[in-house]
């Protein structure tokens, strides 16, 4: 049976949000064995034991969340090496343009060798103020409902061997 590994990480609730709908997406794929798994408990036997990945984290700062960073720090050379060719996709939760998390991630991807297989989506928040910044995200259903297709895709083609 395929695994795919959902990773996340969340701040005020948007990521984690999206993160639930691409699991429901993908559980209902039947052959497909889905772990949704927060970035703080996740490692490198997460990595190691999955056939794909879907990363999904906030922005903060113009950068990958400091958990999620946690979470590629621990897992980075553990896996260097070991994951060549394998799918992954990802969801960056932005309050306004989620571009630079979004590289970063791409760059730590591709050191890993995986490989792309679905285009990044930013969920834009336009959360600017600092009270909307800190304040708990509630991510509209078309949102969710993508994601939720997300999730689907990604457990159907690895269980149909696509990817």
């Amino acid at each position: 049976m395929k695994q795919l590994a959902i990773i996340w990480h969340s701040m005020t609730g948007g990521s984690e949000a999206l993160a639930q709908a691409a699991y429901d997406g993908a559980r209902r794929v039947q052959g497909t064995d889905v772990r949704m798994l927060h970035a703080a408990e996740a490692g490198p036997e997460h990595m190691l034991s999955a056939d794909g990945y879907l990363f999904l984290f906030p922005e903060n700062l113009a950068a990958i969340s400091g958990g999620m960073k946690s979470f590629f720090d621990r897992c980075y050379y553990p896996c260097l090496g070991a994951l060549n060719g394998r799918p992954y996709a990802m969801i960056v939760c932005a309050g306004s343009d989620g571009r630079n998390a979004v590289a970063q991630a791409e760059r730590i991807a591709t050191g890993w060798r995986l490989r792309q297989i679905l285009p990044t989506v930013i969920v834009c928040t336009h959360a600017q103020t600092q009270a909307a910044i800190l304040a708990a995200k509630i991510i509209d259903v078309a949102q969710l409902s993508a994601a939720a297709e997300m999730g689907d895709q990604i457990a159907t083609g690895l269980q149909m061997g696509i990817y």
